[in-house]
């Protein structure tokens, strides 16, 4: 019977001194100890789980019984599965049946589905943890006491030969580790030299895994690892990217070790309900989140103390198909946690962090996962957990998805159940920075932690967490900022003001321009500009908008009183330049330049850059757009069933001589993607002149919900089908990072229309500057005080109308005659090379101008100065005037 053995029975000397291979391969050293034990036990299955360097993840490494193709490649985290609860415990953990524990986890890919009962031990080396031994049998098997302490005393003989093997594998193969090491940071994601380095280890499936490191690295064995990184000599590749990063995790002389030492250790808590970090993690829909990711990204860069605080969204904001008749399908996948580059958040003492929110109709609660990003910690709420209702499971699936309701516990997870993550984890946030009004319960749940910890009145401790608050408004359109009736505010927030001590009215007129207008609904950028003594929109013209919206809060003053500044977008130029133009930079500009990138001085040798050699790049990077553009039409007529005749036309799309315009964002009517649709006998002509061609690019996704952005989205799409804009007008689908990546290093112009003064900001533009394409677009947002004349194309002259169709015919003529009478003709401006000097020197003038101003380190850099210092109290003097 198994285990049924006296201590006599105990390894022996000889056998001891057997296990270590003649070879010292540690593979085989392990192999050896499972080979040993399960004969000894008499088991079906005998494993060995390795601690891996992080101290939060167990790797098979060696097993009799599972899958051999699982060994090196079958990781857990701590908090996963029964072996991770005996690391997690350091305790033995015996099971007649696996299944029922509340801990088990499947792993497919190690074929346990024949295996009932478990029996973990840890294996410790001078009282060290260093991995755990597994026993498993095929029928349901109750452990005695005797029995674990028998396995016990085996993993005591065997845990010093596991801890040289475990040494010696890290000596022997460091790559597997290290890999994953710079996988488990996104800071490999804007470091090119890294992100190569993942892509040589298989470059087809890098591309269909979403370029992920993390479901990469899973899918490798580490024979498979050892032979393709001998092939391609990755080793030292590996070893410079491991540490790169650390030297970049460890260096403390940073702008923000100088500038922002105060927020060391009460650092910025930065609230948003979307992250766009990479394409990898799907947990963002467009400008905003990308905005956060950049900040965040930025954050790093410097050296200022921040922690992101979002949703995890498993769903993501959704995958985008069209039809054959060419309207937007959405589909919604499940995202596996297990290779994302995440882990559970742990409190103090090991557990992992759960917080809950009162509502009067129940309780919600979520888990919280942590992901690096760089130097900057993201923490994301996760509602699926056991004791949520299932609706409530699915709360944070997906982004921007459900109803009204659906919306508020989402909003009240991100700001309420934010904080108390925050608490629960011990960190004391100098800063509330809430981007954009979902966050803003943010600033509630803050108040009533204080109140209860300094037994103050709401009045009091209102007024201090304000001067600790800073709101970033991105919407210029009234009907944009959430609203919710008091109804839907009181079932969710009644039980949190009860603990601010409100009357029910009073704490209504929070979220009311009006506390007094019962009429008026709960508006969230009322409820954030009312808790924050610091406001920003995010341009000049935003700037405008906002004061003139939200004057009528400040009624005893001007409107150009109205306390909302505005800080400028900017955007993180590691994760959008081209590799290749970054080189170039690095021999104009000298190897130091991304650190003086937000300093006009540094541009100025711009000018010097060959003309030549800067025209040849950005026309390498353009037909990598296109390649990119015709891969992607074809995949997408082959999905949808299209006739090979069709799919062939995609390969011949799109000429590298044609001037290419791009135009990629969300299809939000106001930005008016088909405002070039307006003349569409124009449009024929302007894409078939045979010397002067143009040709568009086009990516973007409508809201579900917003029928007339998919009809506008139709509207483009169809034209593909039409022969007169065959191979001339292609749609991408699926718009994401990566699409958007491609799109601004490799279009010749930038095409943004939005109807002014709706667009807030609109960084993609920004993206297109320092890869050397122009912007043509209406002076709305950041164009509005970027363009001078020369650096790129202005739409119009700034007029608005009254008549919203009055208004899109005048700027329609203005992009007509622009297109017409400065851009193609300057594009197509050649001199006796072949070169367009006069386009050139725009580019030029484009790079030098803007580069450093719509730079995200700019934009962080005004941030920390004028809004996160002064409100952590950080500032060496300030005096307000009369």
């Amino acid at each position: 019977m198994l285990l049924s053995y006296q201590e006599t029975l105990l390894l022996t000397v000889e056998e001891l001194g057997s296990l270590t291979s003649t070879s010292k391969k540690p593979d085989e050293t392990l192999a050896n100890v499972v080979a040993l034990i399960a004969q000894r036990l008499s088991a079906d299955v005998c494993s060995i789980y390795l601690l891996e360097p992080d101290r939060n993840h167990l790797v098979l490494a060696s097993t009799v019984g599972l899958s051999p193709n699982s060994v090196g490649n079958l990781r857990m985290a701590l908090h996963e599965g029964l072996a991770g609860l005996v690391a997690q415990d350091v305790k033995p953990v015996a099971e007649a049946e696996a299944s029922k524990h509340p801990r088990f986890k499947f792993f497919r890919e190690a074929g346990e589905e024949h295996y009932q009962s478990f029996l973990g031990v840890p294996l410790t080396d001078q009282g060290l943890l260093v991995g755990v031994l597994v026993i498993q049998t095929k029928d349901p098997r109750q452990f005695t006491e005797n029995e674990v302490n028998m396995v016990l005393r085996f993993a005591t003989q065997v845990s010093p030969v596991v801890s040289d093997a475990r040494r010696m594998e890290q000596f022997i193969v460091p790559a597997h580790e290290r890999l994953w090491s710079v996988a488990r940071n996104l800071w490999w994601s804007w470091h090119e030299e890294s992100t190569e380095l993942f892509r040589d280890l298989d470059p087809v499936r890098w591309r269909q895994l979403d370029h992920n490191p993390i479901a990469l690295l899973s899918e490798i064995s580490l024979d498979n690892l050892a032979e393709r990184a001998g092939q391609l000599v990755l080793y030292s590749r590996i070893n410079h990217a491991y540490n790169r990063l650390k030297e970049y995790l460890d260096e403390h002389q940073t702008w923000g070790t100088t500038h922002a030492g105060v927020l060391k250790s009460r650092p910025v808590a930065y609230f948003s309900a979307e992250f766009g970090l990479h394409e990898s993690l799907p947990i963002y829909s467009g400008g905003l989140g990308v905005l956060a990711g950049d900040h965040i990204k930025s954050a790093s860069d410097l050296g200022v103390p921040l922690i992101g605080i979002g949703l995890f969204y498993d769903q993501g904001y959704f995958r985008q198909r069209l039809d054959m008749q060419g309207f937007q399908q959405e589909e919604y996948l499940d995202t596996d946690v297990n290779r994302l580059p995440m882990q559970l958040a742990l409190d103090p003492e090991g557990k992992p962090v759960t917080i809950k929110i009162e509502t009067r109709t129940g309780i919600l609660m979520a888990k919280l996962w942590r992901v690096a990003v760089g130097r900057c910690t993201l923490l994301l709420l996760d509602s699926d957990v056991e004791g949520n209702a299932p609706e409530d499971r699915e709360l944070t699936a997906r982004l921007y998805g459900g109803d009204t309701r659906t919306r508020i516990r989402q909003e009240l997870m991100l700001g309420v159940g934010g904080v108390r993550a925050l608490k629960a984890l011990n960190i004391t946030p100098g800063v509330l920075h809430m981007n954009e009004g979902h966050s803003a319960f943010a600033a509630l749940e803050m108040i009533r932690q204080q109140m209860e910890e300094q037994q103050k009145d709401f009045a009091e401790v209102s007024r201090e967490v304000a001067n600790l608050t800073v709101f970033t408004t991105h919407t210029p359109v009234p009907a944009g900022h959430d609203r919710f009736s008091p109804d839907m505010v009181e079932e969710h927030l009644g039980p949190l003001r009860d603990g601010l001590g409100l009357h029910y009215d009073a704490f209504q007129g929070l979220g009311r321009v009006d506390p007094d207008n019962v009429q008026e609904t709960f508006c969230m950028t009322v409820l954030a500009l009312k808790l924050s003594r610091r406001a920003n929109a995010v341009s000049a013209l935003h700037g405008q908008v906002s004061r003139r919206m939200w004057s009528a809060l400040w009624p005893y003053r001007l409107e150009h009183e109205t306390p909302i500044g505005h800080i400028t977008n900017g955007v993180h130029v590691g994760s959008w330049l081209a590799p290749q133009m970054h080189r170039l930079y690095d021999r104009h500009l000298g190897v130091t330049w991304p650190q003086r990138a937000a300093t006009p001085e540094l541009w100025q040798d711009v000018e010097k850059i060959n003309d030549g050699e800067l025209w040849e790049l950005h026309l390498t990077l353009k037909a990598r757009l296109l390649d990119f553009v015709r891969r992607r039409a074809i995949r997408q007529a082959q999905l949808r069933g299209e006739s090979a005749a069709a799919t062939q036309h995609f390969q011949r799309a799109l000429s590298p001589d044609a001037l290419t315009i791009g135009f990629a964002r969300r299809f939000a009517t106001y930005k008016r993607a088909n405002l070039i649709l307006s003349d569409l006998e124009a449009l024929v002509n302007l894409v078939n002149d045979p010397q002067r061609p143009v040709q568009f690019v086009f990516a973007g996704k409508a809201h579900p919900r917003d029928e007339p952005g998919k009809r506008c989205l139709q509207e483009i799409a169809q034209l593909m089908r039409d022969p007169k804009f065959a191979g001339k007008i292609i749609f991408v689908e699926d718009y994401d990072i990566n699409v958007g990546r491609h799109f601004v290093q490799g279009v010749d112009v930038w095409l943004n229309n939005p109807r002014r003064p709706l667009e807030a900001s609109g960084t993609s533009g920004q993206k297109v500057v320092l890869n050397g394409g122009l912007n043509l677009s209406v002076l709305d947002g950041w164009w509005a005080e970027a363009y001078d004349g020369g650096n790129g194309f202005g739409i119009g002259y700034g007029r608005t109308h009254t008549s919203t169709d009055i208004h899109d015919q005048r700027d329609a003529a203005d992009l007509y005659r622009v297109l017409h009478e400065e851009v193609v003709p300057l594009y197509y401006q050649r001199d006796e090379r072949g070169l367009p000097r006069a386009w050139i020197n725009r580019m030029k003038r484009g790079i030098r101008s803007l580069g450093w101003r719509f730079h995200a380190d700019r934009m962080v850099m005004d941030y920390v100065s004028h809004c996160y210092v002064p409100a952590a109290s950080g500032t060496s003097s300030h005096m307000p005037t009369r």
